[in-house]
């Protein structure tokens, strides 16, 4: 995802958007810390206190450059479980107050609902199903699929853009002068689902993604051209770990130092996931037009079943078959069109 409008036109985009997993939770360790609490109230463990506390001091050096920036502020964004709200206000003791612009409860990036947890038996089955039918698209009995994530994840990112376009999140701030970072405080698959959606990853690319540990920070930097990108504070082996191919790690170097508008040519995914099977340019098409047309119809007597031949010179495709039921069928870039005929 990039920016809607122009760096000339809206020259305040955030520098960093730091995706964080809250901290070790009662509930990481012991999946029967569910059946007596609910889970938006699970709390931290005091592991999960200490790795909160020292990911805030991870972040202040990282945003302000072991103290040799002045220009930089944080915004964040948090979910409303107790264990992400209690992570931020340990992330929280690294900064002064002048340093914060703001803080916003968002419940479009809560955990993924999971159902009913009270019947453990019964939220092993679904999990196991999960693994059957899908991590994505599987839904969740009374709850929620990764997909259902991804539509409220959407409508999240839709409204941040919206801030930052009216410049909302630097009311308190000077746009010129300062470096604006965005702290996403939420959960495991939530902030895998943030990353799909971000940088428009597939469903099959989405389902091999891992968690990060607790805490662990996942830096978007701004690229020099205008695009945001993992690579720059991330290593290929820490993206190999998180779940990325070398392709999509590739993609990352790339987006590094790419011109906004640029368009990566090597994202196979992006294209010849679904074209690959077609020509690769207009002139091998019109090197088959060339062939006259009783020699071409020549070549299609005696081929059997099945045999395509071009009807036209754009994309669409004639496929007869000789039976006693004729049919010819039309493929087109856009329809299935079959014409069928019995026999007398």
């Amino acid at each position: 995802m990039e920016m809607k409008n122009s760096t000339s036109h809206n020259p305040c985009l955030p520098k960093r958007i730091i995706l964080l997993r809250h901290g070790e939770s009662e509930g990481n360790g012991d999946d029967t810390a569910y059946i007596n609490t609910t889970a938006s109230q699970i709390p931290l463990t005091k592991q999960g206190i200490e790795q909160a506390r020292l990911s805030g001091e991870h972040i202040y050096r990282l945003v302000s450059d072991n103290d040799s920036s002045q220009n930089w502020k944080v915004y964040f964004y948090v979910s409303p479980h107790h264990r992400s709200r209690s992570t931020l206000r340990e992330i929280g003791k690294a900064f002064p107050r002048n340093r914060i612009i703001g803080v916003r409860e968002e419940c479009r990036i809560r955990e993924q609902d999971f159902g009913n947890h009270q019947e453990k038996e019964r939220m092993r089955d679904a999990k196991d199903a999960r693994q059957r039918f899908g991590r994505f698209f599987y839904r969740f009995p009374e709850g929620e699929s990764a997909a259902d994530v991804y539509d409220r994840l959407s409508s999240f990112l839709e409204s941040l853009w919206r801030d930052i376009d009216m410049k909302r999140i630097l009311r308190h701030s000077k746009c010129d002068d300062d470096e604006i970072n965005l702290i996403i405080v939420t959960h495991g698959l939530t902030l895998r689902v943030f990353l799909m959606k971000w940088f428009k990853w597939t469903v099959e690319q989405f389902v091999h993604l891992k968690n990060p540990d607790n805490c662990k920070l996942l830096v978007i930097e701004l690229g020099s051209g205008g695009k945001y990108s993992l690579a720059i504070n991330h290593s290929d082996d820490d993206l190999l770990r998180l779940g990325l191919s070398p392709e999509m790690i590739d993609d990352q170097k790339w987006r590094a130092t790419a011109n906004k508008g640029d368009r990566n040519e090597n994202c196979f995914w992006r294209r010849d996931g679904f074209f690959d099977h077609l020509r690769s340019s207009d002139s091998d098409d019109n090197n088959k037009n060339n062939v006259p047309q009783d020699q071409d119809a020549e070549k299609g007597k005696g081929k059997g079943k099945g045999k395509q031949r071009p009807c036209c010179r754009c994309c669409c495709r004639v496929l007869t078959n000789h039976s006693s039921s004729s049919s010819v069928t039309f493929l087109t870039s856009t329809s299935l069109i079959v014409f069928s005929a019995s026999s007398s």
